[in-house]
Parts: C-alpha cells; structure tokens; sequence
C-alpha cells in the first residue's frame, strides 16, 4: 500500500484541530421540545459530526435504527411520535458507543428504564469522560504518528509509516473494545462471588 506521507499529515493535523475543540452538547443544550424523526435523526448527525468527510455516505443514524431500538426497547417509546431530550441523550451515547461496543453491551450500560435524574447524572459524566478520551486520543496520535508528522517523540508505537499506524490504531481499538467488555462483566462482583484473581488471570 502507498500512502502520500505530507497528505496524511495535513489531514491527521486537520483532524486534530478539529477534535480538540469538538464537545458533545451539554444536558442543558439539549432541546426538550419534541421533535418529530427528521429532526431527530438531522440533530444527531449534526452533534456527532466527526466523521472524516470520505465516511460521511456511513449512516451514522437513520429512521430505520431508531425505530430498531426502540422496538428492541434500547431506548425510550416516543411521546405522541416526538423526541425529547432523554431520547436524544440515548442516542447520542448509543451513536457513539457503537462504533466499539455491541448494542446489547451498551444496553447494560444505560438501561432504557433508567430515572431521569439517573440519566442526567449519567449522560454528565459521559460528556466529561468523552472530553477526557478525546484529549487523550489526541496525545496518542502524536505520540504513534511523529515520524508521519515530522517531531520527534519517545515513544515505542511512533512511526512514519501510514500503513503501521492504521495497523497500530486497529490492534489497539480492538484491545480497548476487550477491556470495557472485560470490565463491564465484573459490575457487582467481589472476589468472594466473582472468582479468584488466580482464576481471572488463567482466563486470560
């Protein structure tokens, strides 16, 4: 495979300005009008637009889901057919964690009879962390593309190489699904009713 090195460095700099003044909506921000699903679904794409372009033609939402997991009781019914901010506070966490978890893990995570104040208490610390991670992301893209963007870092995954950093990103995307999985099965366990750590470390 080739790969332009002075392209995919201007549009890892591009994508980083981006993200790092990207922010999920605020609770608050969040309209509680009720919307009807076009406007839905717009409202979503528009919160969670950081997709690169060449992506865009992935539907990211569509009627079709939303109808999907509400059947499957994901999320909330619709009110009278319209949407409020509860129900676009599922979707944009469910919209998001989708593209490294299982719908069915997701559930588990917010389950669709959760309080309202629950919710809100929830939706709050997903924005904060969501902001953390992307801080994060950032750093680690620096650090394993420094040889792609010309600065010099001390870092054993750095690279300037394309096709290793999207190997790289892969493997490590992969390993990050595994452990939120990993942890998720240890809600309300102890070492009394959960296994040993002996036992957990021969499962691995």
């Amino acid at each position: 495979m080739y790969y332009d090195k002075s392209l995919i460095a201007g549009k890892l700099r591009r994508w980083e300005k981006y993200m790092d003044s990207y922010r999920l909506p605020a609770w608050e921000d969040i309209p509680n009008i009720g919307l009807y699903m076009k406007q839905l679904t717009s409202m979503i794409k528009e919160y969670l637009d950081y997709l690169p372009p060449e992506l865009k033609g992935e539907e990211l939402i569509t009627p079709a889901m939303v109808n999907n997991y509400v059947r499957k009781k994901i999320m909330p019914e619709p009110e009278e057919k319209k949407y409020y901010r509860k129900h676009i506070v599922f979707l944009i966490m469910i919209c998001s964690l989708k593209q490294s978890l299982s719908i069915p893990t997701i559930q588990t995570m917010i389950p669709v009879d959760i309080a309202d104040a629950k919710l809100k208490e929830t939706y709050d610390s997903y924005v904060k962390q969501h902001q953390i991670a992307v801080r994060y992301f950032i750093q680690q893209v620096r650090l394993a593309a420094g040889g792609i963007l010309d600065h010099k870092v001390n870092s054993v995954i750095a690279t300037d190489q394309a096709s290793e950093l999207i190997m790289t990103s892969a493997v490590v995307g992969g390993f990050a699904r595994l452990m939120a999985e990993k942890l998720l099965l240890l809600e309300g366990k102890t070492l009394e009713n959960g296994g040993s750590i002996q036992i957990e470390e021969r499962k691995k």
